[in-house]
């Protein structure tokens, strides 16, 4: 499910969410996190219920952060883990794909075998990690070297600095800001999915 796919997005739930994801998705993003600590859980199954009816339509993948209880209820493909929630193999045993935060070449190379994929970074510093500090391109060299699954380079990427990124090995990225603050959000993934597929066939 993840070989082909390059342009991860994560967002939080927004009155546009539909209308928002069908732009993006134009644009080439073909996996979608949605990330809201916010909302009570009614409000949140709600919301996510809309996202699964879009990401199908639209035949992508939807992820649902850190809630791997809510990501079965509603059918999610994924739920995306830190290294300090529920590990990967119990959501494994509930029948959800996880995926990984990793921010050290340890955790790089102690991904565990039922990682369907992980995300490196903070590549740059970015308030939606506030505190953690960024890891740099030197990590995403180390991931292109060494990681064993399928990896998102994660943190401040943006048209300004992805093809830095992309130098360093990365073929797939995540962004929030890039794409969730854009006034276009369609270009804004065209040209990230663009600087992503001259990289050629993904890793």
């Amino acid at each position: 499910m993840l070989e082909d796919r390059r342009l991860y997005l994560v967002t939080g739930v927004r009155p546009d969410l539909e209308d928002f994801l069908a732009a993006a998705v134009a644009g080439g993003v073909d996996i979608v996190q949605v990330r809201e600590r916010t909302l009570s859980d009614r409000e949140l199954v709600a919301a996510l219920e809309r996202a699964r009816e879009v990401t199908r339509e639209l035949r992508v993948p939807l992820v649902v952060n850190d809630r791997t209880d809510l990501a079965v209820l509603v059918g999610a493909d994924f739920v995306h883990l830190g290294q300090d929630d529920v590990p990967v193999e119990l959501a494994a045993r509930l029948g959800c794909q996880a995926g990984l935060s990793t921010h050290t070449p340890a955790e790089i190379d102690g991904t565990p075998p039922a990682a369907a994929y992980i995300g490196v970074g903070p590549v740059h510093a970015t308030p939606t990690k506030p505190g953690r500090p960024a890891v740099g391109l030197e990590l995403v060299r180390y991931a292109a070297h060494h990681a064993r699954v399928p990896w998102f380079a994660i943190g401040g990427i943006d048209e300004s600095n992805v093809d830095a990124v992309v130098e360093a090995g990365a073929t797939r990225v995540a962004v929030v800001r890039a794409i969730g603050e854009a006034a276009d959000p369609a270009q804004a993934a065209r040209t990230l999915h663009d600087a992503l597929t001259r990289t050629g066939v993904a890793a």
